[in-house]
């Protein structure tokens, strides 16, 4: 039996693309530029720039849909790498160990990256040769 919600299936996906990009952005302006607040002291260089530019560009391609598929793909890896670097060490249950949000952002990465942009994305204006089509 098809759900009241089915109907509004692509309305929600989108609404979450478009939402979990804005999130994870700030992450990376977080590590990159102190804003909204400063990184914890002493954090590894490659944490606060590479991670930091990965979370900013990424999230800002996932959240307006621009190479969708890929941009969610690098950022679901770069959470799974994160959490074995600061989370899986500490405990096997990410409850334990803190590590909730990047299990929680890896998958949701990589279900956009499964999924592509959708509704109210770039890709969806763009044909496959990267021009927007003809209206």
């Amino acid at each position: 039996m098809k759900s009241f919600m089915s109907n509004y299936s692509s309305y929600c996906y989108a609404l979450m693309r478009i939402v979990v990009g804005f999130l994870f952005l700030w992450h990376g302006a977080q590590k990159l530029f102190g804003f909204p607040m400063g990184m914890p002291p002493g954090a590894p260089l490659f944490i606060t720039y590479g991670g930091g530019s990965i979370e900013l560009v990424g999230g800002i391609l996932v959240m307006v849909g621009l190479f969708t598929p890929l941009a969610a793909f690098i950022t679901s890896g770069e959470m799974a790498v994160a959490y074995w670097m600061a989370h899986g060490t500490k405990a096997l249950l990410p409850i334990v160990n803190n590590g909730e949000l990047a299990v929680i952002y890896c998958f949701v990465f990589l279900f956009i990256a499964s999924q592509g942009g959708g509704i109210w994305s770039i890709d969806s204006l763009m044909d496959s040769s990267g021009k927007a089509p003809d209206r």
